[in-house]
């Protein structure tokens, strides 16, 4: 018997793409840093332009009606520019917004800085995920687009971390301008990013096509697999908005995108980002306190985040959603039960911020990267590019709605209420998961879409009952 060749300890090829993954999920830190930047920020900038409690709804929520209207640009930009110059746009014009609101002098300044962020924020959230699929291997896609969301937690830490430091002098310009350091090295990396073989296929550059996959993989006979499959695939034009129109099971794809979205925001997760500290002075924590808790909050955000990305390949998709959605229910109904008492001894304190930790590792485990995996997944190739628009726009709306709806809710329907209504939201989506959700685990996105335009159930476009021609 001959002796077979030890696999090499180091795949230089694996390495190069974890690498270069890790550049492109960056876009993810800015992201985080946005929606962790404004929730140590906002008491400070109430206090300096006296902002009532409508103007602080929209301070926040400003931040959510720029990403939709980048999100639409984010898709336009990914097909006519290309993956990797959407990303360089998205940087630019966010280290343009951090410093527009650092140097912000009124309200209204500050919403327009707000706005410019979030303009770059969902030009990177359509653009990076996509990227990132087009760069994975069919094995470790899920993971790979997992670390967008990784990097999401990461840097909401750092954004909780930095406001907590700067709140010892009430320096909010500082939260700003601070957040555009990232910006400005994720700017530089992106320039080192390779194209993405899809695009360089879309655009007849089919050699650098196969030279980026061979990089990539370290297998020329994989490489042209792949540059065949995709060359086979792109034989169907993009066609999304006719698709829209005439094919029903594409409506479902939508269907099921916009969905998921919604999923993710109204389990409650910006709440805890956008306002932490201020839930924290409900349970009676004060000064500093409120900013180290909220820490830990980011902290246990990014930790749990992990958890996904090793098992989202193993266990599966649904596994994962239906553990995290019953996690977050215990969370957010405990969390309402102990602020739906008058007073809280110190004890009680701890338990609160407990909960509030259990709910937070419960969203990182599975929605946070688990939905933006599946919305890049269930999406037919001739209308990809359309279907991750919407499913993002949605995203952004739902995030838009609650961020600028929350304080208003604590008002109308009392602290215990509102964090009970979240904690209904996530016990009925573990019935839609099971109802409408696909297993996508193990599955090529060419099968999932031949499942899906065959007519099945969308819970059954992944794993389920096979086809005739799948026998």
């Amino acid at each position: 018997m001959e002796n077979q060749p030890a696999p090499p300890v180091f795949d230089s090829a694996r390495m190069r793409t974890l690498i270069i993954g890790c550049l492109a999920a960056l876009a993810g830190l800015m992201a985080g840093l946005d929606i962790g930047v404004i929730s140590g920020a906002l008491d400070l900038l109430a206090a300096t332009f006296h902002a009532t409690t409508f103007q602080q709804e929209w301070i926040v929520s400003a931040m959510m009606g720029g990403a939709a209207a980048g999100s639409l640009c984010g898709g336009w930009m990914s097909h006519q520019i290309g993956r990797k110059h959407a990303l360089l746009v998205g940087a630019a014009v966010f280290v343009a917004g951090s410093l527009a609101c650092a140097l912000a002098w009124s309200i209204p300044s500050m919403i327009a800085g707000r706005l410019i962020m979030g303009f770059a924020i969902g030009v990177a959230a359509f653009t990076a995920p996509l990227y990132l699929s087009e760069i994975a291997s069919e094995q470790a896609r899920g993971a790979m687009i997992s670390t967008y969301q990784l990097m999401i937690t990461a840097g909401i830490f750092i954004a909780f971390l930095s406001n907590t430091m700067f709140s010892y002098t009430g320096n909010w310009r500082g939260m700003f301008a601070i957040a555009a350091v990232p910006g400005v090295l994720f700017l530089i990396g992106v320039l080192f990013l390779p194209y993405s073989p899809r695009w360089l296929m879309m655009r007849g550059r089919r050699k650098e096509a196969l030279e980026v996959l061979e990089d990539l993989r370290n297998d020329k006979s994989v490489a042209m697999q792949e540059i065949q499959n995709i060359s086979r695939q792109l034989q169907q034009k993009q066609r999304g908005w006719s698709l829209l129109r005439n094919n029903s099971n594409f409506r479902r794809s939508i269907f099921l995108g916009m969905t998921l979205q919604v999923m993710q925001q109204l389990a409650g997760v910006n709440v805890v980002m956008y306002y932490a500290p201020k839930i924290f002075s409900l349970a009676g924590y004060v000064g500093p306190a409120q900013m180290w808790c909220t820490a830990m909050v980011g902290l246990v955000n990014m930790l749990a985040t992990f958890i996904a990305i090793g098992l989202v390949d193993r266990w599966g998709r649904k596994p994962i959603l239906y553990t995290g959605f019953l996690i977050m229910a215990v969370g957010m109904g405990s969390l309402g039960f102990m602020l739906n008492r008058p007073h809280l001894d110190q004890t009680e304190q701890i338990i609160a911020v407990f909960m509030l930790l259990i709910y937070i590792s419960g969203f990182a485990m599975s929605a946070g990267p688990l939905m933006w995996v599946l919305c890049s997944e269930v999406q037919p190739l001739q209308g990809r590019d359309l279907g991750i628009s919407i499913s993002t726009l949605t995203n952004w709306i739902a995030n838009m709605i609650v961020g600028a709806s929350f304080l208003s809710l604590l008002q109308w329907m009392g602290n215990g209420p509102t964090f009970w209504l979240f904690a209904g939201f996530n016990l009925f989506f573990v019935l839609v998961t099971w109802r409408f959700i696909p297993e996508t685990r193990d599955m090529s996105l060419e099968k999932i879409e031949q499942r899906l335009m065959a007519g099945l159930p969308l819970r059954e476009i992944g794993q389920g009952i096979p086809l005739p021609q799948e026998k």
